[in-house]
């Protein structure tokens, strides 16, 4: 059980601080879709892919004091900062992840802005389908967000380029 808690600290450690619940949700689902072995279900959701079990291994992680999560009023919203605290990391030094290139890419994606994510991950989710079909998918189901198709074909670029780091 704790294995899928250990991958998730993991992630968080390598990526430093991740900062928002959507950009976390994100970066698990694109690192689950590009190959790392995250179990986390995950389904269609107003801000793309998003996994109410992947919500309550973090509030879990909090409660047994292995992730931080610091709430901070951001204007009219609340934003959320994750980090791995010290007994986390002494738990991970204890019970090895074996994850490689993990780092690589999810620093990068920590790097990217969460509304870029939610575009890479809903390109994602619908990987089954043609890239025109995906666009089309993108243009109804995001069309709040205005994304161009300049984004889109930036997104497929992304999504190689992540793939390209773990071989």
């Amino acid at each position: 059980m704790l294995n899928d808690h250990a991958k998730l600290m993991q992630a968080v450690m390598v990526s430093g601080e991740i900062i928002g619940r959507k950009k976390l949700q994100k970066m698990i689902y694109i690192a689950k879709k590009v190959a790392f072995p995250f179990q986390e279900r995950f389904q269609f959701h107003f801000y793309g892919p998003y996994s109410e079990e992947l919500t309550l291994r973090v509030e879990e992680l909090c409660n047994m004091g292995f992730l931080n999560e610091v709430k901070e009023k951001k204007g009219g919203y609340f934003q959320y900062r994750y980090t791995l605290t010290e007994p986390g990391k002494e738990f991970l030094s204890l019970n090895e992840v074996d994850m490689p290139f993990l780092q690589d890419c999810l620093v990068d994606m920590n790097e990217q802005n969460a509304r870029f994510l939610e575009l890479v991950s809903t390109v994602l989710y619908f990987d089954n389908l043609s890239k025109e079909e995906v666009t089309d998918k993108v243009f109804t189901l995001k069309a709040s967000q205005r994304y161009t198709e300049a984004e889109i074909d930036e997104a497929y670029q992304y999504i190689e380029s992540l793939k390209a780091k773990i071989q």
